[in-house]
């Protein structure tokens, strides 16, 4: 059933949960966020830079709510009658991991009793990023859909429940394949939800998509300092399990996924690739494929 992890791992928190731990404001809104619940769609976008946030709402028919804060802004409206929210994270999953824990706060905690809701609301969860390509035949300025999150980040190893989500196997055999060196986090990987996925990224090509903890030593690249992991993109490249190949390399996938298949949220990637690591080119204009994409989305949403 949908929310069997999500109530194996929550089942003995029917006590109202600490004010240190689940932090409101003086308005009653979430900490990071200040979002109230009225204020979030059950369909969100997420993206990593502020700007494309409203790159995606010029789209909507109405606006109902735009709110700030930090790095985190969202607009909530319709698009062709379907409410939507669309909610910039900032980079990483260490923001991830305060985007996932706070939509799902307002959603499946009552902020007010500070207590976990016996009746769960699923999320649909889209995120519209940009990515590299790690095989030499995926063109810049095409699209990628994220079959699985590859976490290289180690976030997830902090979640008691990774084991009901991982998919060892895949992870074993890419770090045999890696020669994956024992002081790095533990790698881990999550599929994506198999209903959104379908509903958005039918038509596109979809892969392994690697998550890293940062945009320079930890995807290979360098510039002053040498990374510890000199061959990791060829060794990314090469990697094979059954008909999945490992495709492109970003930044926040692997938690999404981690975190959503936990809370029992519907999640799936789609990036824009502005930039291959194989051929080392760049795109001309990145805003044009990602303008693309944000209308391809709204619109699978919509239906």
């Amino acid at each position: 059933m949908k929310f069997l992890i999500f109530t194996q791992i929550l089942n003995s928190m029917s006590l109202p949960i600490a004010q240190s731990e689940l932090i409101v404001n003086a308005d009653g809104s979430i900490f990071h966020l200040h979002l109230l619940p009225e204020h979030i769609a059950e369909n969100i976008i997420v993206v990593g830079d502020q700007g494309r946030v409203e790159t995606v709402s010029k789209h909507f028919d109405k606006i109902e709510y735009k709110i700030s804060n930090r790095e985190f802004t969202t607009h909530t409206g319709t698009y062709k009658g379907k409410r939507i929210t669309v909610l910039s994270t900032g980079i990483g999953t260490d923001n991830i991991d305060i985007v996932m824990n706070e939509l799902d706060a307002l959603v499946n905690i009552d902020l007010k009793t500070r207590t976990i809701k016996d009746k769960k609301t699923s999320l649909n969860i889209v995120r519209i990023g940009t990515s590299g390509a790690l095989q030499g035949d995926i063109p810049v300025d095409s699209f990628i859909a994220s079959s699985h999150g590859l976490g290289l980040d180690g976030l997830m190893n902090y979640y008691e429940g990774l084991k009901l989500c991982d998919e060892p196997e895949i992870a074993t055999s890419f770090m045999a394949h890696s020669s994956w060196l024992k002081g790095l986090p533990y790698p881990y990987v999550v599929a994506a939800s198999t209903n959104l996925l379908n509903q958005i990224a039918h038509d596109q090509v979809q892969g392994i998509t690697a998550t890293a903890p940062g945009f320079y030593g930890p995807q290979g690249r360098q510039l002053r300092l040498t990374p510890a992991m000199v061959d990791l993109n060829e060794k990314l490249g090469s990697y094979r399990y059954k008909n999945y190949r490992i495709t492109n390399f970003e930044m926040e996938t692997s938690a999404l996924y981690g975190l959503g298949k936990l809370m029992g949220h519907e999640c799936c990637t789609i990036c824009a690739i502005i930039a291959n690591r194989v051929s080392k080119e760049y795109s001309k204009d990145y805003k044009i494929p990602i303008e693309k994409l944000i209308v391809l989305v709204l619109e699978r949403l919509a239906v």
